[in-house]
C-alpha cells in the first residue's frame, strides 16, 4: 500500500473567518506534517477554496516577479500572493484583466507585522478565470459548510472547536452573522463585492515574506 500523504481537502470559507484565522499549528512533529490554520469555527484547515471578484493585481517583488491579488468576496477581502513557487498563478496574475470572477485553491499562510499583529493570506496553488454563477453557488456551498462548523461547535468531542474557544476571542455566532451576511448580498439585499474593498485597504502596505 502506498505511504504517500493525501492532499488535504479544500475548505470553502469565507473571507471574515479567513483573515481571523491567524493560529497555525502542526499535528506530529515530522518536519514534512502539514501546517494547519484554525478556524474560529472549530476546523483546521490546511488548504482553502474561494471564489470572489479579482479586482486588482500588482508585482510588488524586488529582484523578482512577486505578485499580489485582491480577491473580494461578499464579506470581506482575501489576499493571495504567487511568485516563482507559483510560477501558474504568478502567471495568471500578471496577465489578469480586472475586474472578474476567479476560483483560488490555496493554503492560508500567516504573517506577523512590526507592530505584533497577524495577518492571513492565501499562497494559491491554482488562479481560474470562472463566472457569476460558480461565484453564487460557492457562496451558497460556503454558507453551509459554515453553518455545519458552527452547528458542531459545542460538540464536546470536537478538539478544534475547545482550541478555537483557547485561541479566540470573537464568538462563534459572529461567523453565523456572516452566513446571513453573505446570502443577502446575493439576493441583492446587503453589501456588494466591491463595497467589501474598502474593509481592506489598511491591508495593502503590508507584505508578506516570499515562500516556498
Amino acid at each position: 500500500m502506498s505511504q504517500a500523504p493525501t492532499r488535504e481537502v479544500a475548505k470553502r470559507v469565507f473571507a471574515r473567518e479567513f483573515n481571523d484565522a491567524t493560529f497555525t499549528f502542526k499535528e506530529s512533529d515530522d518536519e514534512r506534517a502539514p501546517n494547519f490554520a484554525l478556524l474560529p469555527t472549530g476546523d483546521r484547515s490546511n488548504r482553502v477554496f474561494v471564489v470572489g471578484t479579482l479586482t486588482e493585481t500588482e508585482d510588488i517583488g524586488d529582484d523578482s516577479e512577486y505578485w499580489r491579488g485582491r480577491v473580494v468576496g461578499p464579506t470581506g477581502t482575501f489576499f493571495a500572493y504567487a511568485g516563482q513557487y507559483q510560477p501558474d498563478a504568478a502567471a495568471f496574475l500578471r496577465d489578469a484583466e480586472p475586474p472578474e470572477y476567479v476560483a483560488v485553491v490555496g493554503k492560508p499562510r500567516t504573517f506577523e507585522t512590526d507592530d505584533g499583529s497577524v495577518n492571513v493570506s492565501l499562497r494559491p496553488e491554482s488562479i481560474t478565470a470562472t463566472d457569476e454563477t460558480a461565484r453564487e453557488r460557492w457562496v451558497v456551498e460556503t454558507a453551509e459548510r459554515t453553518l455545519d462548523r458552527i452547528e458542531a461547535f459545542d460538540d464536546e468531542t470536537n478538539e478544534y472547536a475547545e482550541m478555537a474557544r483557547d485561541e479566540y476571542d470573537t464568538a462563534v455566532e459572529t461567523y453565523r452573522r456572516e452566513v446571513v451576511e453573505a446570502l443577502e448580498a446575493l439576493d441583492g439585499g446587503g453589501g456588494s463585492d466591491d463595497d467589501d474593498t474598502e474593509d481592506a485597504d489598511d491591508a495593502d502596505d503590508v507584505e508578506p515574506e516570499a515562500a516556498p
